[in-house]
């Protein structure tokens, strides 16, 4: 069991690319990708993990089931699915489901989430 803060964010995260390396469409910025799991990988049914993206913008369609806990950055997200878009800040969080289609926003330079992903 671990606590899900700022302060329990591993002191250094593997570089994993950009979100275009992950699947999704990069419309501005760089949209580098960083990440550690916890439990877990992209192939197990259930995962958890670090994941952290630069500033920018871009397109994904969820390619699994998550929940997931801001711990670091400030981002606005739409679920292009049905138009509703909400921001997202420390503390915040949200449940999207897979094949969603979502419009991020990374408003500040780092940006950094905790999810747990369920295929």
């Amino acid at each position: 069991m671990f606590k899900i803060s700022a302060d329990s964010l591993p002191a250094t995260l593997d570089a994993w690319g950009t979100v275009a390396d992950l699947g999704s469409i990069i419309l501005e910025g760089e949209c580098r990708a960083s990440g550690a799991l916890v439990a877990g990988n992209p192939e197990s049914p259930v995962s958890c993990g670090w994941f952290s993206v630069s500033k920018g913008k871009f397109r994904m369609t969820y390619p699994f089931t998550e929940h997931a806990v801001v711990v670091e950055g400030r981002a606005t997200l739409t679920d292009e699915t049905n138009g509703v878009t909400q921001s997202f800040g420390p503390g915040d969080g949200w449940f999207v489901e897979k094949g969603t289609v979502v419009l991020w926003e990374v408003e500040t330079d780092e940006f950094t989430k905790n999810y747990l992903a369920v295929a």
